[in-house]
């Protein structure tokens, strides 16, 4: 039901125990948090029930995990595999290393040979290609271990990947609350962003009316006002605290009645209330009035 439908009803609610002396009418609301799927598959477990009570952090559902399970096994697979050749190219590189050092000084010794006639030209070319060879090989084992270190690396970010969407599988509760709506059941197939259920804090309503230009010189925020909601033949009364004030005016909607009736415009205000004991509802009827120290004289 949309807002101006609820204040409709609170309209009509109120009529036969107004308060003359109200400044203002309007209905209770909270801040509703829907709760989506962050993974798809099957949902294989959903413990909640309209009217019931979450706390934070609170596992509520549990979607299938098996696919998951299996990719992850698989990349922990293609992870070792890449951690070994890695290992294998660090042995190589050793190898490599202590080759290039016997070709270098194989060389040298073929050149001081060569400069005291002692040697042929063929052998100092023979040398020279050797330790060429050697530095060849050397680079291309060097690039062979990046590119295997990369692989690791990229595996381990895919893995962690995984390891998040698992965590997500596990469906939590944002916040305490109660459970408003739930639109799903167990067994059901989800898909990422579907909406799974909604839920409130009720600990404390939000008091939402209208007021004209004379109501609005008498309020400020963090002014305590009273709120009255209708009991059979009498008003019960709650302490309220104002949190918001809006900025700028707006035509009266329809259903909203201020004291001064006949105003074009209207500000809307908040009222924060207390419902310890859960008294109060979203979309409850309700009337604003302002205590006598925040009259103007």
């Amino acid at each position: 039901m949309t807002r101006i439908g609820l204040l409709v009803l609170g309209a009509v609610a109120l009529a036969s125990c107004r308060n003359e002396d109200a400044d203002a009418y309007g209905n209770f609301e909270a801040t509703e948090v829907t709760v989506a799927a962050e993974v798809a598959g099957r949902l294989l477990s959903f413990g909640l029930e309209e009217g019931g009570r979450v706390t934070k952090d609170s596992v509520v559902g549990v979607v299938d995990t098996i696919p998951l399970l299996l990719e992850r096994q698989a990349l922990v697979a293609r992870r070792a595999a890449a951690a070994a050749r890695t290992r294998e190219t660090d042995a190589n590189i050793a190898a490599l290393e202590v080759e290039r050092s016997i070709a270098d000084r194989e060389l040298a010794r073929t050149e001081r040979l060569l400069k005291q006639a002692a040697a042929t030209a063929q052998q100092s070319d023979r040398a020279e290609h050797d330790a060429r060879v050697v530095v060849e090989q050397l680079a291309g084992a060097r690039a062979s271990r990046g590119s295997a270190r990369q692989e690791v690396a990229a595996l381990d970010a895919q893995v962690a990947s995984v390891d998040d969407r698992l965590s997500r599988s596990r469906i939590t509760s944002p916040l305490p609350g109660t459970v408003l709506a739930r639109y799903v059941e167990a067994g059901e197939f989800v898909q990422v962003g579907q909406p799974l259920f909604k839920l409130a804090s009720l600990d404390s309503l939000t008091f939402r009316a209208y007021v004209g230009n004379a109501q609005l010189g008498q309020l400020r925020l963090g002014q305590q006002v009273q709120v009255g909601v209708d009991r059979g033949d009498s008003i019960a009364t709650f302490p309220g605290r104002v949190t918001w004030i809006a900025s700028a005016a707006e035509f009266t909607p329809t259903p909203i009645q201020t004291r001064e009736e006949r105003a074009d415009q209207v500000y809307a205000v908040k009222v924060a209330v207390a419902n310890p004991h859960g008294r109060l509802r979203i979309g409850m009827p309700g009337e604003l009035t302002i205590a006598p120290e925040g009259r103007d004289e």
